[in-house]
């Protein structure tokens, strides 16, 4: 099989999964090894070797089943880095990355470089360990329900080199935060997806946990409960960036005003200027 013929059979194969075959079958390609995508251009005729030619069968068929180009080779990127990801987190999202910006501009402008943060529900860790790539003095907590998640953050941590910058606690939203607090900077990036608008197979996010993804009737039950925490979490001066989905934003807007009245409230759009993050930024005392 030459170079040509395999990009040429896996890009029809994967052209009604997600509608980018050609790019699909690229990338998979150069994952399975040996070959540049240089090479792909250049050299077409080029003969796989036996080994490439079966990796790269075995993530076509994957892929093509509809799993996630991110669980198919087993990392997604996320602000310039590389995370491990497989099906106990969900595949860290572009838009997230407005919350890191967000957070290290903030903790930059009150001077706090060296202070603290806390990303609730890390999955992947992807903001957890992103901030303390950033900002190498930031000391970072990261929770999860999920003990399978936190073992993913971990090695995510130890890849990106923060390992020891990083304290992982298990347990419920705030709860194993709160001993920890307060925080100069808050992240929470909570299931927000109303439970009947949660995708069902064959939809390749069906594959990403369910767990991760389902916020309730309306996309706002876990919310609902952090937000109740909120006082204690966040220090004088301090911020809070909570991932939302655009129907619900303004809802969850509403809900962090009711429990921080002298904070500064505003919901923010991501880069595709959808209604996507609430921020409440705490007066100093």
């Amino acid at each position: 099989m030459t170079i040509g013929e395999a990009l040429r059979d896996a890009a029809v194969r994967l052209e009604p999964v997600g509608g980018s075959g050609r790019l699909d079958a690229v990338f998979l390609l150069a994952h399975a090894g040996g070959v540049s995508r240089a090479e792909m251009l250049a050299h077409r005729d080029r003969e796989l070797s036996a080994g490439v030619a079966e990796r790269f069968t075995t993530l076509v068929e994957r892929r093509a089943q509809g799993v996630p180009l991110a669980y198919v080779t087993g990392e997604a990127g996320f602000y310039g880095r590389m995370f491990g990801v497989d099906e106990r987190v969900l595949v860290p999202r572009p838009e997230t990355e407005l919350a890191v910006e967000w957070a290290v501009r903030h903790l930059r402008a009150i001077g706090r470089e060296n202070g603290t943060a806390a990303d609730i529900g890390t999955g992947s860790g992807a903001i957890a360990v992103t901030l303390a790539c950033e900002l190498r003095e930031l000391n970072v907590y990261a929770s999860d329900v999920s003990q399978d998640a936190l073992a993913v953050a971990r090695r995510n941590a130890a890849r990106n080199d923060v390992f020891q910058h990083v304290t992982f606690v298990h347990g419920d939203l705030a709860e194993p935060l709160l001993p920890y607090a307060p925080f100069d900077c808050v992240v929470a990036n909570l299931p927000y997806v109303p439970s009947e608008e949660c995708a069902a197979a064959p939809d390749p996010v069906s594959f990403e946990p369910l767990l991760a993804r389902d916020g309730g009737a309306d996309g706002l039950t876990l919310y609902r409960r952090l937000v109740l925490d909120l006082p204690k979490l966040i220090a004088p001066r301090g911020i809070a960036i909570l991932e939302a989905a655009p129907a619900n934003a303004r809802v969850l807007e509403d809900l962090v005003r009711v429990m921080l009245p002298s904070a500064g409230v505003e919901t923010i759009r991501d880069y595709a200027d959808l209604d996507r993050f609430v921020v409440a930024v705490i007066p100093p005392e």
